[in-house]
């Protein structure tokens, strides 16, 4: 469950620089659906850290509040599950 975790995380932290970095030039983005996919299968702590990290998706509603509120349901999911 652990390594389920940091990967799923890592993915959606590099799939928030990776739109980023799209949207800076202009190309083919990565939907927002799938950013949010990645979010709910447990990588909502990523994202969150992603979106801060590379200043992406903060002026949505959506994300803003969204993804912190998912990742401390899945913090809280996480942590019932390691006990």
């Amino acid at each position: 469950m652990i390594q389920y975790a940091i990967a799923v995380n890592l993915l959606a932290f590099f799939a928030m620089g990776l739109d980023k970095y799209k949207a800076r030039r202009h190309r083919f983005r990565i939907a927002e659906q799938t950013l949010w996919l990645l979010a709910w299968v447990g990588g909502a702590f990523g994202a969150m850290m992603g979106m801060y990290t590379f200043r992406h998706k903060t002026r949505h509603r959506r994300f803003r509040y969204g993804l912190p509120l998912l990742a401390a349901a899945e913090l809280i999911v996480y942590w019932q599950w390691i006990e």
